[in-house]
């Protein structure tokens, strides 16, 4: 996402909540699981290293094409929006951190690899990944049909689409048929797959005999978080994982809705890429090796976890 200085504000402001809860894909959206408890900060989430001290394994780097193991850097291409997925829990020194952040540098070590990694807008990723400027992107990008024509992924947790709505707006129920959102107006992020999702079905209301529901898409996680909370949005859809960490957030003053959509979410490469077996083979290493049950712990979201990494996988039906 783009660094405006609202949304620095928005994350500083975050990272300093005395009481910031790590919210667990669980049936009750308050509860917390981080590895330090109940109302962990997130700025104690992040100082936890479980990357660090991993080793490299010569039988995953040995997947790696001739001319990257030589190299010893691999390029990302990081949208930097919001916890639990990846945020600058330190605007300082402007380093980043989040369950993307831990998997993807937890991987690189894997593959005896140096991270070298660009912010960029989340609608710009998967583009460039075409051009070369990226050997891989990061965004919680999830799985799609759509997707699978033009990129590969190597998956490593379940997230997908969820609603959130004001906390004190109990007008509107747990979104199970798009049609329940008929004459409400949707904030969401660009180019995601939730704006795909509302564009594409918005005949659902017409064709119900309805008012059809509007969609607002923003580049800015903080943007959308602002028009729900000043009312110019009704309700908002985004990542399970991330409206639930943000309804764990009392200042949010939101309320998540409910998961509507599950998704696989893995690293984007572009289509053919070389990079796949690799990277499926330091995913499932940190699977075997228990790391990976760590990073999520730590980020609260072990409901999220996969038992393997897959490379390109079906979209979820």
């Amino acid at each position: 996402m783009r660094t405006t200085t609202a949304r620095r504000r928005l994350l500083a402001a975050t990272a300093l909540l005395p009481v910031l809860a790590l919210a667990a894909c669980s049936s009750d959206p308050s509860t917390t699981t981080g590895s330090g408890g109940p109302g962990q900060p997130a700025a104690s989430a992040a100082a936890e290293d479980l990357v660090s001290g991993l080793k490299k394994s010569d039988t995953a780097a040995a997947l790696l094409p001739a001319d990257v193991r030589t190299a010893g850097t691999v390029k990302f291409g990081s949208s930097i929006g919001a916890p639990p997925s990846a945020f600058y829990a330190d605007q300082a020194t402007k380093k980043a951190a989040g369950v993307d952040i831990d998997i993807a540098d937890a991987v690189a070590k894997v593959l005896g690899l140096n991270v070298q990694r660009e912010e960029a807008a989340f609608e710009t990723i998967l583009p460039a990944l075409g051009s070369g400027k990226y050997d891989v992107g990061t965004g919680n990008f999830g799985v799609t049909a759509a997707r699978l024509k033009t990129i590969d992924f190597v998956t490593y947790i379940d997230d997908g689409q969820g609603f959130s709505v004001k906390k004190d707006n109990t007008a509107v129920k747990p979104v199970t048929d798009l049609v329940q959102l008929c004459g409400l107006t949707i904030g969401t992020g660009a180019g995601t797959t939730f704006e795909t999702t509302l564009n594409a079905r918005k005949n659902v209301c017409t064709d119900a005999g309805k008012q059809p529901y509007d969609v607002k898409a923003f580049s800015d996680n903080g943007a959308t978080l602002t028009s729900l909370q000043q009312g110019r949005v009704d309700l908002v859809m985004s990542t399970i994982n991330g409206l639930r960490y943000q309804a764990a957030q009392e200042a949010s003053g939101t309320r998540f809705l409910g998961e509507f959509h599950r998704l696989d979410v893995g690293f984007a490469f572009k289509k053919g890429s070389a990079l796949t077996p690799a990277f499926q083979a330091a995913v499932n290493e940190l699977i075997k090796d228990g790391t990976y049950e760590r990073i999520l712990k730590k980020w609260g979201v072990t409901d999220s976890a996969v038992k393997e990494s897959q490379i390109s996988p079906p979209e979820h039906a």
